[in-house]
């Protein structure tokens, strides 16, 4: 099992950004090894898929999300970043990232965009 843990969400104002980041702990295996995936889940909606990366960096977005969020990954820091440009208010919801190999979920990150 790994345990992931996200941080950096927060208010921002519509237009601004943030940065994301999901971290790897509980786990002999690094994070580096695992495609991870940001999700989303607004109030009354389901979770939805923003952006993956795979292991080799490959990545993937949303069609609505392009140009605006971009996924990253520091093997230094054994991190996984989302960042977040031109936020709307309906980027509201809690962001979670997720590992392929285990399956593990963090607890999620609130992202408020007022207007």
């Amino acid at each position: 099992q790994v345990q992931l843990v996200e941080s950096g969400g927060g208010l921002v104002q519509a237009g601004g950004s943030l940065r994301l980041s999901c971290a790897a702990s509980g786990s002999i295996m690094s994070i580096n090894y695992m495609g991870v995936g940001w999700y989303r889940q607004a109030p009354g909606k389901p979770r939805e898929l923003v952006a993956r990366i795979t292991t080799h960096g490959r990545t993937s977005y949303a069609d609505s999300l392009k140009g605006r969020f971009t996924i990253s990954r520091d093997n230094a820091k054994n991190t996984v970043y989302l960042q977040m440009n031109s936020l709307k208010p309906e980027d509201t919801a809690i962001y979670y990232c997720n590992e392929d190999l285990y399956g593990s979920w963090g607890q999620g990150t609130q992202v408020t965009v007022s207007s």
